[in-house]
C-alpha cells in the first residue's frame, strides 16, 4: 500500500535531529522544531486510511518512506509496531527509537533528518518549495 502526502518547505527548517523526522499540517516553524522537514502537510496521523493504520499496526510490516524535493530522494526504512495509536490531528514523526505517542507513525527507522542531505535541506528552506513524503507498506 502506498500513500502520499504533499507538504511546503519554511524558512527556520534546519533537520539536524538525530533521532526522528516529522512532518506537520501547521504552518509556522520555530527553530526549535529541529526535527521538521516540512509544513502544511496535507495529512497528519489522525488523516490516514484506515487500511493504511491497520497495517503500521502489524509488527512485521516493513515501512519505507520517501521524501522528494524537485530532484532530490531521500529514503528511510522503518518498521510498524502493534501499538500505534495514529491519532495526531497535527503531525507524522518516524523514529529511530521504539517510543510511541499519538504522532508516531514508525519506529526503528534507520534515518533521521540529521542525514537528510544539505542540498536537500537547503531547498526546504525556501517556503515555495513543495515536497512528496510517500509511505510504503510491505
Amino acid at each position: 500500500m502506498r500513500f502520499e502526502i504533499q507538504f511546503s518547505g519554511h524558512k527556520n527548517i534546519r533537520s539536524n535531529h538525530q533521532r526522528t523526522i516529522e512532518i506537520t499540517k501547521e504552518s509556522n516553524l520555530t527553530p526549535q522544531g529541529d526535527c521538521i522537514v516540512g509544513v502544511s502537510a496535507t495529512s497528519s496521523c489522525a488523516d490516514l486510511p484506515q487500511e493504511l493504520k491497520d497495517k503500521l499496526r502489524d509488527p512485521k510490516s516493513k515501512v519505507i518512506f520517501s521524501i522528494h524535493v524537485e530532484d532530490h530522494e531521500f529514503v528511510i526504512e522503518g518498521k510498524g509496531h502493534s501499538d500505534l495509536i495514529l491519532t495526531h490531528s497535527e503531525d507524522i514523526v518516524i523514529r529511530k527509537s521504539d517510543f510511541i505517542c499519538p504522532r508516531t507513525l514508525a519506529v526503528k527507522c534507520d534515518k533521521a533528518s540529521d542525514l537528510i542531505p544539505r542540498d536537500m535541506v537547503s531547498l526546504l528552506r525556501n517556503p515555495k518549495t513543495k515536497g512528496t513524503f510517500t509511505i510504503t507498506v510491505d
